[in-house]
């Protein structure tokens, strides 16, 4: 673990110092998007716009944090978000992840692509939630739904936005595979050995991922879902106000306002600008959380003064992990918890639902 000038004291440190210490291969498949990754720069410009105006002599001697996401306790209004193969940055890969959550006291979002079986994270403690991709085999889909309820997990999440996977111009200049070591277990046969076998101008695991997704889900799958389960259902992809309202009527608890981190659609419209027109559809029927882009403990009380409930944090967690596996996934939630701590405090905020009284100015 570095020191001195080196010692990550921001979420941008660390994923400095995890990023010049990976493969390029491995950085690229964490850091990059789709086409141009205009998404993801389009994200980041979106959070930059918007400016919060303080509320002053409040009276508190230190904010709480500490909110309830769908019947899960949170000391911060943050869950992991899901990602894939956690193994590919650090060998104890989710296990470690869903340490240093345990320890934070946020929910962990265990990805269908997970490296470690959800069983043996649950085994781990802490708050988990099961993300679901939709196979083209319904069975294995009831199969990974009963699996995550039999491991105890508190919430469904269903990605909405992955019909293919975004066409990410680093994997196919890297011709990226998946290391011999990391597979998928929740899938038939793990990653299968598509993912592995490096191609000339592919990415073997959009390759695999094109073959075992469902690429044609409608309305009435979400609706045959909710019926064969009594966990918290979220939708996680959703930008238009038109289909956060679709997500309401079809029993959603919950939607994620998201673009996939910049990792699909190259020219979607940013997370942060899409979320208050959504909180405004769905008028308090469902909770709204936010995901792409989130950076900062500023950035969460952004989102929570535009009217999300909490936020789902990607990249940094890896990033975290690369830098010092489980320890590093630790830092990088306790400096959110310390950054969201002294934005509330600075913005007159005692708790987290008080952020949406704050005036939001968009600057221009």
């Amino acid at each position: 673990m570095s020191s001195g000038a080196d010692t990550p004291v921001c979420l941008a440190d660390v994923e400095r110092l995890a990023a010049a210490a990976l493969p390029p291969d491995v950085r690229d498949f964490v850091a990059g998007g789709s086409g141009d990754e205009s998404t993801q720069a389009a994200n980041r410009a979106a959070l930059d716009r918007i400016r919060l105006a303080p509320r002053v002599f409040a009276g508190m001697a230190e904010p709480v944090t500490a909110v309830r996401l769908l019947g899960t306790d949170a000391e911060l209004p943050v869950a992991i978000a899901p990602m894939a193969y956690h193994r590919m940055l650090h060998p104890d890969g989710e296990l470690a992840t869903a340490r240093a959550a345990r320890k934070a006291g946020v929910p962990f979002v265990v990805s269908t692509l997970s490296s470690c079986p959800v069983e043996e994270i649950a085994a781990e403690g802490g708050a988990l939630w099961f993300q679901l991709y939709w196979v083209r085999d319904r069975d294995q889909v009831l199969d990974l739904v009963r699996g995550a309820e039999a491991a105890g997990c508190e919430a469904l999440v269903l990605t909405a936005d992955v019909p293919v996977m975004g066409r990410r111009l680093r994997d196919i200049r890297n011709e990226f595979s998946l290391p011999a070591s990391v597979t998928a277990p929740h899938l038939t046969g793990g990653a299968t050995s598509a993912a592995h076998v490096r191609r000339a101008g592919l990415s073997a695991v959009a390759s695999h991922t094109g073959s075992v997704f469902e690429p044609a889900l409608t309305w009435d799958d979400v609706a045959w879902l909710r019926e064969r389960t009594r966990l918290p259902l979220v939708i996680k992809g959703i930008l238009d106000p038109r289909d956060a309202v679709r997500a309401v009527e079809a029993g959603a608890d919950a939607v994620v306002v998201s673009n996939h981190g910049g990792r699909q659609l190259a020219c979607a419209v940013p997370s942060a600008t899409a979320l208050g027109p959504v909180v405004d559809a769905v008028a308090g029927r469902c909770r709204v959380l936010l995901d792409s882009g989130i950076r900062s403990g500023g950035d969460v009380l952004r989102a929570l003064a535009l009217g999300a409930d909490g936020v789902l944090l990607g990249r940094p967690l890896l990033w975290g992990l690369a830098y010092d596996g489980e320890a590093g996934a630790e830092l990088v939630l306790d400096l959110l918890h310390t950054e969201l701590r002294e934005a509330m405090h600075l913005a007159g905020c005692p708790d987290p639902a008080a952020a949406r009284s704050l005036r939001v100015v968009t600057l221009s």
